[in-house]
């Protein structure tokens, strides 16, 4: 029970972008989603360390070591793509200029908490980073994620049990194995992989799931082209 790839995740993210919107992208899965925009629509991705306009990932050998995102991974830029101050940065996303956050998570609550920058494991350091200024200053968040953790325990709970970036800032989460939205009255699939059943995805959650009639298996999603 793999589900989506990566990239299929990714790809699954980027058709949930509106033409024009200002997106963030954090660190890790969410960088991917930059690979995968469709050719008839634009978005302009940010990076929290003072970029605007990031493009695909750079074959090998266009790679250009001072010009990295927030994870020090090598980017490109769009025509017309910015370089400036961190500081400016973070007032562009503590000032509500960004319209949606994809970000990586550690755990999901059904209420829409958010936990990612902290777990109990001491081989893993605590890094808060710039998420917790995104997560409430950004107008949607979007979590992509794999659906349960290495020893296969539920990263979508009732109630979170790590320490918070957020609370209640999580609007929808792409997983391995699904779509889901957070609503008001909880988890709400919205799509489910290819191969999934509504029983594999109950017992891959640790909160209550509700079923709209769309959340009929999605086909099978082909990488978007660059």
């Amino acid at each position: 029970m793999s589900g989506f790839a990566r990239d299929q995740m990714a790809a699954r993210v980027a058709r949930d972008i509106p033409d024009g919107a200002y997106v963030n992208l954090g660190i890790g899965l969410p960088e991917l989603v930059a690979n995968h925009m469709a050719a008839d629509r634009e978005a302009v991705f940010h990076s929290e360390n003072g970029l605007l306009g990031l493009g695909p990932e750079p074959d090998a050998a266009a790679r250009d070591p001072d010009l990295i995102n927030a994870g020090k991974k090598p980017v490109t830029l769009v025509p017309g793509g910015a370089i400036f101050h961190h500081t400016d940065s973070f007032a562009m996303i503590r000032g509500g200029h960004i319209d949606i956050c994809v970000l990586g998570a550690y755990q999901v609550a059904a209420n829409g908490d958010l936990a990612n920058w902290a777990t109990f494991d001491r081989t893993m350091p605590p890094c808060v980073g710039g998420a917790m200024d995104l997560a409430v200053g950004a107008a949607k968040v979007f979590a992509v994620m794999q659906h349960t953790d290495k020893a296969g325990g539920p990263k979508l709970l009732e109630r979170c049990t790590y320490p918070l970036t957020g609370r209640g800032v999580v609007d929808r989460i792409y997983t391995n194995l699904a779509v889901i939205d957070v609503t008001g009255a909880g988890f709400a699939v919205v799509e489910m992989a290819p191969g999934v059943t509504r029983d594999q995805l109950h017992d891959a959650t640790g909160a209550a799931l509700a079923f709209a009639d769309q959340s009929a298996p999605a086909q099978a999603m082909e990488s978007a082209t660059r």
